[in-house]
């Protein structure tokens, strides 16, 4: 298996369990533009971190199993990863929030019931 063929089962998963999660909260999460600059940045930050990283030898890849497209000494394949975060930790976020505020709704009703 190749590192691109792992990265695009991760990001299938992260994409799918977003898709999920955001039907899910039947909530609008957060806006295409805060989302893409999101990811610019963990791109940034990717490159130089791992650029860094490769270039100290903490990791190294098998050229053998890489497209051979390098941002800095960061294979291109890398990049999958903090993609996949953009785009399922929203989503995640989202849910996680509609979800305790139903809570917090039943809660309140339940409180009033009491009363």
């Amino acid at each position: 298996m190749t590192y691109l063929q792992l990265a695009a089962c991760f990001l299938a998963v992260a994409a799918v369990c977003g898709i999920v999660l955001t039907v899910a909260s039947r909530r609008r999460g957060p806006g295409p533009a805060a989302v893409a600059l999101t990811i610019l940045a963990l791109f940034a930050l990717t490159a130089v971190f791992d650029t860094v990283m490769i270039a100290t030898g903490l990791f190294h890849y098998s050229p053998a199993h890489l497209l051979g497209l390098h941002i800095g000494l960061a294979p291109i394949e890398d990049f999958a990863y903090p993609l996949a975060g953009a785009l399922l930790l929203p989503p995640l976020w989202t849910a996680l929030r509609a979800r305790r505020r139903e809570r917090d709704a039943r809660s309140a009703d339940d409180g009033e019931q009491q009363a």
